[in-house]
């Protein structure tokens, strides 16, 4: 990553948040590490969950996880291994209860299976997909701490290694994408853009090891909801959409509705399906 512009303990700060993008971003490792959540499997039993996913696929994806200390693999015999998530996975969770949370609240809604349920886990994808690409989180948080800025300022902040052309097409993407506001060659955050908060203070604390209630303290992004807004949720195994991530929604009245309070088993489920419903599309991407 770049260096930023960005001053003081902010630029470690954003560092490690962007690396912890970078590690849970590839495809279906946010759907395996919601799939581990509950119970250390069989990979088996991990397939059958996302049977959508060939062994060519979600072998390596396990492998990558398993070194990025985010799962282990224990091996009880030849015929007796399973996958569970570290206490770092499990630590991640509330993260992507979080991720989740905003994409209900900001992004467009998606398709419903025919049994009524949606894909919660690519919620998650869908929200990874938006912010992943390069100096996105850069550019958010330096529009967060300058509430707002020209072009030329955002590149003095978040990209000060690159010429003030290299800045335009990020801005237009996020812009296109809805995260950020343009009014002539001033940018802001949009509403969805600040109601990153809880995600981003959630992955401050997660990166730093900090606890999850420090992240209402954050100097970026504070104030933030607490933890509690993100308990007590599943997130449901279901077959993924065949799109691409969805951008937030275009009307303002959409953008700025209140935050979802979820109910009990609404989110996750500890429960792996038989099967997934099936749909007359693929996998997405």
């Amino acid at each position: 990553m770049a260096t930023t512009g960005l001053t003081g303990s902010t630029k470690t700060d954003l560092a490690r948040v962007t690396e912890t993008l970078e590690m849970i971003a590839p495809r279906w490792s946010a759907w395996v590490l919601m799939t581990l959540k509950a119970q250390p499997l069989r990979y088996t039993e991990v397939k059958q969950a996302l049977p959508w996913l060939h062994d060519g696929q979600l072998h390596p994806r396990l492998s990558k996880l398993c070194d990025s200390g985010l799962v282990e693999r224990n091996r009880y015999s030849s015929q007796h291994v399973t996958y569970g998530l570290t206490s770092r996975g499990t630590a991640l969770m509330p993260v992507l209860r979080a991720l989740r949370v905003w994409g209900d609240t900001y992004l467009e809604p998606g398709a419903f299976d025919p049994d009524g349920f949606t894909a919660h886990q690519q919620q998650v994808e869908d929200a990874l997909v938006l912010l992943t690409p390069r100096h996105t989180t850069a550019i958010l948080w330096a529009l967060r701490v300058r509430d707002t800025a020209s072009a030329k300022a955002v590149a003095a902040e978040a990209m000060p290694d690159y010429p003030l052309s290299a800045v335009y097409p990020p801005l237009d993407r996020l812009a296109a994408d809805g995260l950020i506001e343009k009014e002539e060659n001033t940018f802001a955050l949009s509403a969805s853009g600040s109601g990153l908060a809880p995600a981003y203070t959630q992955l401050s604390a997660w990166a730093a090891g900090r606890p999850i209630a420090e992240a209402r303290h954050h100097p970026v992004w504070a104030p933030a909801p607490g933890p509690a807004q993100y308990e007590g949720s599943s997130f449901a195994t279901t077959r993924p959409e065949p799109a691409t991530a969805r951008r937030p929604a275009p009307s303002a009245p959409a953008a700025r509705a209140q935050p979802v309070t979820w109910r009990s088993g609404e989110m996750f489920s500890d429960r792996i399906p038989a099967r997934p419903v099936p749909t007359a599309a693929g996998p997405r991407r």
